[in-house]
């Protein structure tokens, strides 16, 4: 919600405060309303729970208005600035998992996360939450056909590289140039369909007892070896 208030003022339309709730972060949450000139109404229990449809509210719901931008993945292309940086997840079903994969790609300047339209979660309430205000800075395309996608990145430039158990190590992959990091479902990985769109499978050396990362882990280590790949290549003597 902070980062709404910074980024899109204007599409809040009201604030309802709890009156019991008075801790740093809400002072944080009030100063910025007011300075984008949004009304503030203090709101009983009741109500909160019938404007966020939860009791999960932490004291405070926002009404919003208006939708955030259409993009399509060619948007995003064309608009970048640097050798394009994708997230895909192929079939991300739990909520804060997709959050926290908005938090990485946030962090560690990924373009866009690209989602199926159909078995995968879309960006809710919970979404919104887990990703801590990154779902408002970085654009989640759903696509209906994630194969056809792929193959429309991949003429685009990009390398399609999937993140999967059994793959060449992590460690040898080129992730210095424009690329898609494409990670599968929670459990079950990478679909046959998808898997056979990627350039290369690569997988994360584990040196643990455990076999496998949470896919948002996931995402966060080849995020930063992606973007650490840049940074070395950009600072190589010519």
């Amino acid at each position: 919600m902070r980062a709404r208030l910074r980024l899109h003022p204007a599409s809040v339309r009201a604030l309802h405060v709890a009156p019991a709730r008075d801790d740093a972060r809400m002072r944080e949450l009030l100063a910025l309303a007011a300075e984008a000139r949004c009304p503030i109404q203090q709101t009983d229990e009741r109500t909160l729970v019938a404007l966020a449809a939860s009791d999960r509210h932490q004291g405070v719901v926002a009404v919003l208005e208006g939708a955030a931008p259409y993009l399509t993945v060619d948007d995003v292309l064309d608009a970048a600035h640097e050798p394009a940086l994708l997230l895909v997840l192929d079939g991300v079903t739990d909520p804060h998992n997709l959050g926290a994969c908005l938090r990485s790609a946030d962090a560690f300047g990924a373009h866009a996360v690209i989602v199926p339209k159909d078995r995968a979660v879309g960006v809710n309430a919970t979404v919104a939450k887990a990703a801590s205000g990154a779902a408002e800075t970085i654009p989640v395309i759903a696509v209906t056909n994630l194969a056809r996608s792929l193959r429309d990145i991949k003429e685009r430039g990009l390398w399609i590289v999937g993140v999967d158990a059994g793959g060449e190590s992590l460690d040898a992959a080129d992730l210095s140039g424009p690329l898609a990091l494409v990670l599968g479902a929670e459990g079950g990985g990478l679909r046959r369909l998808t898997r056979e769109h990627c350039d290369r499978i690569v997988g994360i050396p584990m040196h643990g007892s455990v076999e496998s990362l949470n896919v948002s882990v996931a995402a966060g280590v080849v995020l930063f070896m992606a973007r650490r790949a840049r940074a070395l290549s950009t600072s190589a003597p010519a």
